[in-house]
């Protein structure tokens, strides 16, 4: 039986909180489990609004749609949230150039199907931990094109620089994976309030203790306000059947 635990915290240095996170155990729409971080950017408090209007129009869409496919689920609900946020940005002068990164997750049987925009990721961790999303950001292309390597990366100066957001442009373009999920799979979603202030080693060592999902959880955010705190921190952690293995599609 699925289990998750999601938590939200503003950190140690922003006056708001401009991550919005989702959790849903059972169906939303054709899917059967919905997840889901957003990470807002933008003047005043229009960050806020971004991330809160992405999380709303996207989980408004998968409930409405007939679609079965899980990517075409999302795919069109991303393509509406980010029509939704410009919109809005454009009908309001102080909601003007806002924008959001987005990641999303639902486990189907024993398959996790992954959908994102920016920076904010999702892991799969077991004996080891995996980033399974790529970054769209400035940084993330120079190490690609192997101007710096991942270790220098962490403290660049362009570190917040993305490339993708929703409300960005008028098209978005986001990623998706599908992954084969085994037995003892932890998957995370989180913004890079917590990537930023904790390394990928630190945050396996915490999701594999033998404490609770919230404990967990409640760890990985005060492991990143006492490394310093300097964004929102969103974190959702989802385990997925201990047998997954026998799970049908």
């Amino acid at each position: 039986m699925l289990r998750s635990y999601a938590v939200t915290d503003i950190g140690k240095r922003r006056q708001i909180n401009q991550d919005f996170v989702f959790l849903s155990e059972s169906p939303v729409g054709n899917l059967p489990n919905l997840f889901i971080v957003a990470d807002g950017m933008g003047g005043h408090n229009a960050g806020e609004f971004a991330s809160r209007y992405a999380v709303e129009t996207i989980v408004e869409e998968v409930k409405a749609s007939v679609e079965k496919n899980p990517t075409l689920i999302l795919g069109k609900a991303i393509d509406r949230a980010n029509a939704f946020i410009r919109q809005k940005a454009g009908s309001d002068k102080t909601l003007m150039g806002m924008g959001t990164t987005v990641v999303i997750a639902t486990c189907i049987g024993k398959y996790l199907e992954v959908a994102n925009v920016g920076d904010s990721r999702l892991y799969l961790i077991n004996e080891e931990i995996e980033q399974v999303t790529i970054d769209h950001s400035l940084v993330e292309e120079m190490i690609q094109s192997g101007g710096i390597d991942r270790r220098s990366a962490r403290n660049h100066p362009d570190k917040n620089i993305i490339t993708r957001a929703l409300g960005a442009r008028g098209m978005v373009e986001a990623d998706f994976f599908n992954l084969e999920l085994e037995a003892g799979d932890i998957v995370l979603l989180c913004s890079d309030g917590l990537t930023n202030m904790v390394e990928d080693d630190a945050i396996r060592q915490i999701l594999k203790s033998g404490d609770s999902l919230k404990e967990r959880a409640e760890a990985l955010v005060q492991r990143a306000n006492y490394n310093g705190g300097k964004d929102n921190i969103s974190v959702i952690i989802i385990e997925p059947s201990a047998d997954v293995r026998y799970e049908h599609d």
